[in-house]
């Protein structure tokens, strides 16, 4: 089953914000987080400090000081990334 995932604007400009500071190595393994979660959806425990922060709710780790959340839609087979960004300001 494929999933279907999107980015808020919130975590659209936190990977913007990963292009103009040069951190390449992050975006791959964000491209990597994603594509992972269109395969094979939501629980991706081979990712870096991955946790899950709600029923519906995750995250890992980036890098050191990077992160990404994202949230299981309901009823859908739909996942929202809805924060990329340093783990300082991370929502959880």
């Amino acid at each position: 089953m494929k999933w279907e995932v999107k980015l808020t604007k919130d975590a659209d400009k936190g990977r913007l914000k990963l292009m103009s500071a040069g951190r390449r190595k992050d975006l791959e393994v964000l491209a990597v987080l994603i594509q992972k979660l269109k395969e094979s959806g939501p629980v991706q425990p081979e990712f870096q400090n991955y946790c899950k922060l709600t029923k519906n709710e995750y995250h890992c780790h980036l890098s050191h000081k990077w992160v990404a959340c994202w949230r299981e839609i309901k009823n859908r087979i739909i996942l929202e990334i809805y924060y990329v960004g340093p783990r300082e300001n991370a929502p959880y």
